[in-house]
């Protein structure tokens, strides 16, 4: 087998062939290597650059209109209300459902996506946001409105949730720092964009038409997802079936099935025989540098034909116990995994939308361009700190003589952090003087472009911290990023109205001194934490 570097590197491994009638079944040992690396049929990681961006492009457009459907509908707000006869607090209910909902279904698609595939998973939940985007757009009340909106947040969850799993199965951990960046505009260009496309539509065709266009924007990928989109995810590369595995081994089913067949006729090569279990229970080191001592176990492929997974073992609560109770899993997730930059980040678009209505008489369409900005900022943060991410990680891997492990990448945040705090402190009491408008669309900037610097980076962590976790640590994520930025945009004005700008984003850079000191905790300390609870995982399973 020629070794390169991001594949595995494998050992002549023994084997035993157990005759079944004519056909020959071969168990081959298990082999110490890293999960993610793990011999596949169609490796998408060997696949060409050409589909690989095809599939970005295509998960990247699909988080675009989920992050358009989150705002586009703020400027038809007032539309709204006056044709289905609503209450400020019902509209208010079509956008706070909508961010709440989106992030607590994307545990289920995660878990179903271990069983159908992730091309299964996101053609479905498409198809429920197009035909819920539909409705939107015809409905004659505002209790269907909302109803509908929630069914757009259920659907819409799956390409948030997912996506960044998707990559993690196409990308080798030295460069999905910069591609997490490029696919990570996509759901910020969205909300950054929305009230612009929303007020020009509104204006001219009319509230309706901002779901007909939602509507049609997501149809086109659906088609694409449909035609073009290859199912990237490999079930010898998940640890769900791999912990389906061990425990059929130690249950004794797989010994049960086999018992009969195997008394039969065993052909063995290289030495003695040795019982069909230990295809499932052996351990073979490989020398690999980039695998860590205590990486997983993985069973090979010809094992996942004895084992029928079902909702049962794919359930998502255990698998998120178990990235929840690692601390410094806890830890990035409250820190980056959007629980405070993602509720800041809804905070802010919200209360500058007021200020900049109550204060500078903004109409709707202005109130977008200015907060098109805080867009701009972010996507450039999301693009640079994520190939700043990738460059750090490779620079410390060669210098630790081409070894790396899942900590090393934060150190890229270091840079944002001496100036995040500053710059909100800037925004804050810019927006509290009424200083000129400019000044706020550069502190806007600034304060999107290191936030998502440093998100970037932790995003990127997380998924190589939980190898074969991917999909349930980044819906995960998403769960905790939604209901933070519900919380926010439910107390972020009654805050802003008793204390005003410059005291609630004094308040919130104290908030990300928070943060950062969270994600040092966790450059510093993490490996060692991750370390004890993958031993403690081992020997749980033994």
């Amino acid at each position: 087998m020629v070794l390169e570097e991001g594949t595995q590197h494998v050992q002549n491994s023994p084997h035993i062939a157990v005759e079944v009638g004519s056909p020959v079944i071969a168990f081959y040992n298990e082999i110490k290597t890293d999960i993610e690396h793990a011999t596949v049929e169609d490796d998408p990681l060997r696949w060409g650059n050409a589909r690989k961006t095809a599939i970005l492009l295509i998960v990247s457009a699909g988080s675009l209109i989920a992050g358009l459907a989150v705002s586009i509908q703020n400027p038809a707000n007032a539309l709204i209300q006056s044709d289905l006869r609503a209450s400020s607090s019902e509209i208010s209910w079509t956008l706070s459902v909508f961010i709440l909902v989106q992030g607590i279904p994307g545990l289920i698609w995660s878990a179903i996506s271990e069983i159908k595939g992730r091309k299964f998973v996101y053609v479905s939940s498409v198809a429920l946001f197009v035909v819920a985007s539909a409705v939107v757009a015809v409905s004659k009340t505002i209790g269907l409105v909302i109803g509908m909106r929630a069914l757009q947040a259920a659907g819409s969850s799956a390409l948030m949730s997912i996506a960044a799993a998707t990559l993690a199965d196409i990308y080798e951990p030295y460069e999905r720092g910069t591609k997490m960046g490029l696919y990570y505009s996509a759901p910020l260009l969205g909300p950054a964009l929305g009230p612009i496309l929303g007020g020009v539509l509104t204006q001219s065709l009319g509230w309706r038409s901002i779901f007909w266009f939602i509507t049609i924007c997501a149809g086109v990928v659906l088609l694409a997802l449909v035609v073009l989109f290859k199912d990237t995810f490999r079930k010898e590369r998940s640890l769900t079936y791999q912990n389906v595995l061990q425990k059929r081994a130690k249950e004794g089913e797989l010994q049960h099935q086999h018992l009969d067949k195997s008394s039969r006729a065993f052909s063995v090569t290289e030495k003695p025989a040795q019982p069909v279990l230990e295809g499932l229970t052996s351990l073979q080191q490989t020398g690999d540098p980039n695998v860590e001592a205590n990486g997983p176990t993985i069973a090979p492929a010809s094992s996942m034909k004895d084992v029928s997974v079902s909702l049962a073992d794919v359930n998502p609560f255990p698998p998120l116990l178990k990235i929840v109770t690692r601390f410094n899993n806890l830890a990035i997730l409250f820190a980056s995994g959007k629980c405070l930059i993602f509720a800041f980040s809804y905070s802010i678009s919200y209360t500058c939308s007021r200020t900049l209505s109550e204060h500078y008489d903004y109409d709707a369409l202005q109130i977008g361009l200015v907060l098109l900005s805080y867009g701009i900022g972010s996507i450039c943060g999301s693009l640079l700190g994520g190939r700043w991410s990738d460059r750090t990680l490779a620079r410390l891997k060669q210098a630790n003589g081409g070894k790396s492990y899942a900590e090393m990448r934060l150190i890229s945040t270091r840079p944002a952090m001496w100036f995040l705090p500053p710059v909100i402190i800037g925004y804050a009491w810019v927006c509290e003087k009424r200083v000129h408008v400019a000044a706020i669309c550069v502190m806007l900037c600034l304060t999107g472009f290191f936030s998502t610097w440093v998100y970037a980076s932790t995003l990127a962590y997380i998924i190589d911290a939980n190898p074969g976790r991917s999909s349930t640590v980044v819906a995960t994520n998403s769960a905790f990023r939604c209901a933070f930025a519900f919380v926010a945009i439910e107390v972020a004005i009654p805050i802003q109205v008793a204390i005003g700008d410059g005291d609630l984003y004094t308040l919130w850079a104290g908030i990300m001194i928070i943060m950062e000191v969270l994600i040092l905790a966790v450059l510093y300390k993490g490996k060692e934490w991750r370390e004890a609870c993958e031993e403690k995982d081992r020997r749980d399973l033994q």
